[in-house]
C-alpha cells in the first residue's frame, strides 16, 4: 500500500461520506434477523451487510469478539468477511481492542496488520492501557504496511469513564496525555502522518484537547442506540480535517435488516445527513 490510512480514509470518506457501519453478529441480532447462532449464521450475515454496505458506507467494523465466540469456525467467517469487504472496495476497521507488551504488541501487529495474514484489515483498535509506547511494535508495522491503529482512549461507556478521567502525576488526565501522545506519533517521522487515531464517544463533552491536533482518524461510536446524534457529532468534533471523522452505528442499523435494501438505504440516508452536517 502507498497510501496512509488517513489518506485513504479520507478518500473513501469524501465520495461515500463518514460512515462506520458495524458488523455486530450478537446472538440476539441473528436471532433477530431469522439466522441459527452459528457458522452458517454469520456466514449470511456478513454477505447481506457486504450486499447492502458495497458502495454505501467508506468502512465497516467487524466486533471481532462475535467471531471468537463461534472459536475457530468463527475465525474462518471473520476471515471470509475480510476477503469479500476487500472485493468490495469497503476498507475494514477490526475492532479487536488488543493491546499488551511490547513483545505481544508485534505479534498482534502481525496478527492484524501483516501483508498477507489471513486477519490483516485496514486499522485495529487497541487498548493503550499498558502504555501507549508499548504498541510502539504494532505502530511502526501499521505505518509500514498503510494501515492504521486506533486507540481506545475517551469511550462512550460511563464505565470507562473513572480511569479515563483519572489524574496523572504530570497532572493532566489520562485521557487528554495518551490524545497528546498519538498527536506527537503522527507528527513524528517514525510514521506516516495519520497512522495513529482514536475513539472518541460523540455521547461525550468535547475534548480539552484539540482534536484538529490529532492528526489522525477519530472513530466516534454513540449514534443511534446510546442517544448521540448527527448535530452532537457536528458540535463535538468541530474543527477537525475533512475526511478525519468515522461516525460508528451498529445496533440501530443492523435492526433494519435482514433485507439488504433496508441496510443500503438507511446507510445512504444517514451518511448523507452526516456528509451534509460535518460540511
Amino acid at each position: 500500500m502507498t497510501k496512509s490510512f488517513a489518506v485513504r480514509v479520507a478518500g473513501a470518506v469524501d465520495r461515500l461520506g463518514p460512515l462506520c457501519a458495524g458488523i455486530d453478529p450478537s446472538a440476539q441480532l441473528l436471532g433477530a434477523w431469522g439466522l441459527p447462532d452459528d457458522a452458517d449464521g454469520l456466514r449470511t450475515f456478513c454477505r447481506v451487510c457486504v450486499d447492502a454496505f458495497e458502495g454505501a458506507v467508506p468502512v465497516i467494523k467487524p466486533q471481532v469478539a462475535f467471531f471468537e465466540r463461534h472459536g475457530s469456525a468463527g475465525i474462518a467467517e471473520l476471515e471470509r468477511l475480510l476477503v469479500d469487504a476487500r472485493a468490495a472496495g469497503l476498507l475494514v476497521l477490526a475492532d479487536a481492542k488488543r493491546g499488551d507488551i511490547d513483545s505481544t504488541a508485534a505479534a498482534y501487529g502481525e496478527a492484524w496488520l501483516r501483508e498477507g495474514s489471513p486477519l490483516a484489515a485496514d486499522a485495529v483498535t487497541v487498548h493503550p492501557y499498558l502504555g501507549l509506547a508499548a504498541l510502539a511494535p504494532l505502530i511502526v508495522l501499521a505505518g509500514r504496511t498503510g494501515r492504521g491503529v486506533i486507540v481506545v482512549v475517551r469511550s462512550s461507556n460511563p464505565e470507562g469513564r473513572l480511569l479515563q478521567e483519572a489524574v496523572t502525576a504530570a497532572g493532566a488526565p489520562v485521557e487528554e496525555a495518551i490524545l497528546a501522545e498519538i498527536a506527537a506519533w503522527n507528527d513524528s517521522d517514525q510514521v506516516p502522518a495519520g497512522t495513529v487515531g482514536a475513539v472518541i464517544g460523540a455521547t461525550l463533552p468535547r475534548s480539552v484537547f484539540s482534536l484538529s491536533q490529532l492528526g489522525g482518524v477519530i472513530l466516534a461510536p454513540g449514534v443511534g442506540a446510546q442517544g448521540a446524534t448527527p448535530h452532537d457529532v457536528a458540535e463535538r468534533f468541530a474543527g477537525c480535517a475533512p475526511g478525519s471523522v468515522l461516525v460508528s452505528t451498529s445496533r440501530a442499523l443492523l435492526a433494519l435488516g435482514p433485507n439488504p435494501s433496508d441496510l443500503r438505504l438507511a446507510a445512504t440516508e444517514l451518511a448523507k445527513e452526516l456528509a451534509d452536517i460535518l460540511g
